[in-house]
């Protein structure tokens, strides 16, 4: 019988659901809108540009400035706006959600907004989808203030703001269900799957019925003209793997190249807007998410593989220039873009190749484009979704969807299992060896720590310590000197077996397990095969006792994080 708990659960999340579903749904649209609008005033689109009002002078100039202005602009508001001082992404999405770390402040999540709003309005070479993401997540992360009537709303919550801006931005609400379980929550509990679902599908609603938002992308496409095609997207799918693995190592040592600059980091994001302002004299197409390159790239003819090829480098090194150097800003449409463009030349080499043997250059971009996006957010369903929900194209879906998997194979193996993994495992949580090792080296066993303990003198008898155990019904106690360092442990078995007037110092175990201050779960654990004893000491860096982790708070500790983990991940409504 369901319960009042029970009853109040479900009410609760379902309306979570709808209302942070709606509210990040009229948010993205918002922020999509205000892009398009700045997109235009700066003259970073291609009709904008193509305007024969606009004089020449004005667009150069608007060309070279408008990044370099946009990159100031982002790394004031970052300095100044945003707590953490770097980049907001979803990895932080991530991290709130896996490690039970705070999201970032709402006055950060506004601030990463308003300053991805800036860069992509400006013609950053970033994505957008990054800044949905964060929004979402900020959005729903305003639910926890009810975490503690009802476990685990918070991480739901933040999945709900994910799924409806996901689906709002793609059309694709089952894609962004499952981008907000692919990604985020990394489980299918019926708990989360519900209220999440309902996100999505206020988002999709609020998108396409509300506001009339037109698809990312349109695609005419007649089927697939020859089954051994098939070996042509696989094929693609590997080539789209290296690229992505390029691609993301390059973002990756763009910022390590930043941070050696001798410069502020608040001025990095102009230095690499005025870079991309001037290749973009020569490639304009370089300029901010390139949503009409996108579409021309799946048109046949649109592009000659000269074009293409000089796009996919300019594209690839101004992209990572500015996600490296501070711009606030995503990796998914710029990647889009890239895999999309490295499957047109594709596609136009096979033909050109093989005369007549190929089904067009549509096939082969759309799978450049989610073979090259989905190893690099490490969500293959997702991609394979969104093609399917986009498109309505059996067919097509079933191209992607081999090009699809054989680049995460590769990548996988390559790189990680994505981009945003990488980036936290930089941070010190890896999600590689899976959930609960990355959730028990997030926990320190400082949390575990007692001042229950018993200590004495390295110069004290024997006999003290037995009689001081005797009455305090112990095994065990810890030397401390008198400058209060730490000198070992010594136990009541081994002292019985002395002489009552033998120094304590000489049956010290100096070398034994101890613990410092950083010791996670994790490694306490590992090391706690070979003790014997009672607790374990934690001492600081400078030698001092900072108490005691006993042995059983410790396995319990242990099994509390893991029956957490389970409960979360098969919790019903």
């Amino acid at each position: 019988m369901l319960g009042a708990h029970s009853a109040a659960r479900i009410l609760v999340v379902a309306c979570a659901g709808v209302v942070i579903g709606a509210v990040a749904s009229v948010a993205a649209v918002g922020f999509v809108d205000a892009v398009g609008w700045l997109n235009t005033l700066f003259l970073v689109s291609l009709d904008a540009r193509t305007d024969t009002t606009v004089q020449p002078y004005v667009l150069t100039a608007l060309t070279i400035l408008g990044p370099a202005g946009g990159g100031l602009a982002t790394g004031l508001i970052v300095r100044h706006v945003i707590r953490e001082q770097r980049a907001l992404g979803p990895a932080d999405a991530i991290l709130a959600v896996q490690g039970r770390n705070p999201m970032p402040s709402l006055q950060s999540g506004l601030g990463a907004t308003l300053a991805a709003l800036i860069a992509l309005g400006t013609g950053a070479s970033i994505g957008q989808y990054g800044p949905l993401v964060v929004m979402g997540a900020t959005i729903g992360d305003i639910a926890r203030r009810l975490e503690r009537h009802f476990r685990d709303l918070r991480s739901i919550s933040i999945a709900c703001g994910v799924a409806a801006a996901i689906a709002t931005a793609f059309h694709a609400p089952i894609a962004g269900l499952i981008f907000a379980h692919e990604v985020v929550l990394r489980h299918y509990a019926l708990r989360a799957f519900a209220p999440v679902a309902v996100a999505a599908a206020m988002g999709h609603v609020m998108a396409t019925r509300v506001f009339g938002q037109d698809p990312l992308i349109a695609v005419s496409f007649a089927g697939i003209a020859h089954d051994y095609e098939f070996v042509f997207f696989a094929i693609e799918g590997i080539l789209a793997a290296l690229l992505a693995t390029l691609y993301m190592t390059l973002i990756l040592r763009s910022g390590q190249l930043a941070s050696r600059l001798p410069m502020p980091p608040a001025l990095r994001p102009a230095l690499a807007g005025l870079v991309l302002g001037l290749v973009a004299t020569q490639v304009p197409e370089v300029l901010g998410i390139g949503r009409g390159v996108l579409q021309h790239t799946a048109e046949d003819g649109a592009f000659t593989m000269g074009a293409l090829a000089e796009l996919l480098v300019a594209k690839t090194a101004m992209t990572a220039l500015c996600l490296g150097f501070g711009f606030v800003g995503g990796v998914f449409s710029p990647a889009l873009l890239i895999g999309g463009v490295g499957g047109a030349l594709y596609g136009l080499v096979l033909a050109a190749l093989l005369p007549g043997a190929t089904s067009g250059v549509a096939v082969y971009a759309i799978c450049g484009m989610m073979a090259m996006a989905s190893p690099v957010i490490g969500a293959p369903l997702t991609t394979i979704l969104i093609v399917f929900e986009m498109t309505a194209n059996y067919q097509l879906t079933i191209a992607v969807m081999a090009s699809v998997a054989f680049a995460n194979l590769l990548a996988h193996r390559a790189f990680g299992r994505s981009l945003f993994d990488v980036q936290l495992k930089r941070r010190g949580f890896d999600l590689s060896e899976g959930r609960d090792r990355a959730i028990l080296h997030d926990r320190r066993v400082s949390e575990l720590l007692t001042q229950d303990y018993l200590a004495l003198r390295p110069s004290d008898p024997v006999g003290k310590m037995i009689e001081l155990c005797a009455g305090r019904r112990r095994g065990e106690v810890l030397l401390i000197d008198a400058e209060g360092a730490y000198r070992g442990r010594v136990q009541l078995q081994d002292a019985i077996a002395a002489p009552a007037t033998a120094r304590l110092e000489s049956l010290a175990d100096g070398g034994g397990l101890t613990f410092g201050e950083t010791t996670t779960l994790w490694e306490a654990m590992a090391r706690l095969r070979a003790f014997s004893g009672e607790a374990v000491p934690l001492v600081t860096a400078e030698g001092q006792v900072a108490g005691v982790v006993p042995e059983g708070a410790l396995i319990r500790g242990y099994m509390d994080s893991i029956h957490d983990l389970r409960r979360e991940e098969n919790a019903g409504a």
